[in-house]
């Protein structure tokens, strides 16, 4: 089985080397890695052109945003499963893809996500936020649950059948995509109770506060559009968030 993780870039010299290699150190071979540079002019492109193996594949070329490009890099991706590698992130350890490639072997298997850490910016050892997101069951999407996007690998059969990510959302189309596969195309999900992937915080989503208004927009619209609630979704949604910053137990 053939997975092929797709990572859009623009301008992230500081930190696509880390995800290159994060990438390249998989102890699950039969990987490709697919690249989507939005023509990088900070020596972006550079660092990947010198790091690239047989598993690379590159192209570079305008977009019209981060979601254009994924949907860009998922077109061109030729795995059986297809997963997201965003240019600040990395794997938690190198066997992530052999742990989920062993969870695909069931064939009734549809998507397979874990838990995520949010780690400082400036050390990465550093833990800010733990997100362990545990099974999915339909009632929680009422409460705004969703998985780690970041984490979620899905069989590219159910971007054929259910589309790819709505790129008039300019914050949060992954929100309204796992909606829209879990409502309208009742995909099957597994978890791993495990940390499998690492994100440095500081996301597009966060950076201002009229961005922080335009992502509750969207978190409402596809609330509303696959009915799984309405303002105390949006809220419950929100607030989930706070536990993340308890330490563990």
């Amino acid at each position: 089985m053939k997975i092929s993780i797709v990572t859009a870039v623009f301008n992230r010299a500081d930190t696509i080397v880390d995800a290159l290699a994060s990438v390249q150190a998989q102890s699950y071979r039969p990987v490709e890695h697919v690249i989507q540079d939005g023509q990088s002019t900070d020596g972006t492109l550079t660092l990947i052109q010198e790091r690239a193996t047989d598993r690379t594949q590159l192209c570079s070329e305008p977009d019209d945003g981060i979601y254009d490009a994924i949907n860009k890099g998922i077109k061109r991706a030729s795995g059986d499963v297809i997963g997201l590698m965003h240019s600040d992130d990395f794997f938690a350890h190198d066997r992530v893809l052999e742990h989920i490639a062993d969870i695909f072997k069931n064939g009734e298997i549809d998507g397979v996500y874990g838990d995520l850490d949010y780690v400082s910016a400036e050390n990465t050892r550093k833990v800010i936020r733990h997100w362990r997101s545990g099974p999915y069951n339909r009632v929680r999407l009422k409460w705004g649950w969703m998985p780690p996007h970041p984490t979620l690998y899905l069989r590219r059969q159910v971007f054929e059948r259910w589309g790819l990510y709505d790129s008039g959302f300019q914050i949060y189309a992954d929100y309204e995509a796992i909606l829209r596969f879990l409502v309208k195309g009742e995909i099957r999900l597994s978890y791993i109770p495990e940390v499998l992937v690492k994100m440095r915080v500081g996301g597009e989503s966060n950076r201002s506060i009229p961005r922080i208004i335009q992502k509750s927009r969207e978190d409402y619209l596809a609330i509303r559009r696959y009915g799984v609630g309405g303002l105390g979704t949006l809220a419950a949604k929100n607030f989930s968030k706070l536990g993340q910053f308890l330490p563990l137990k």
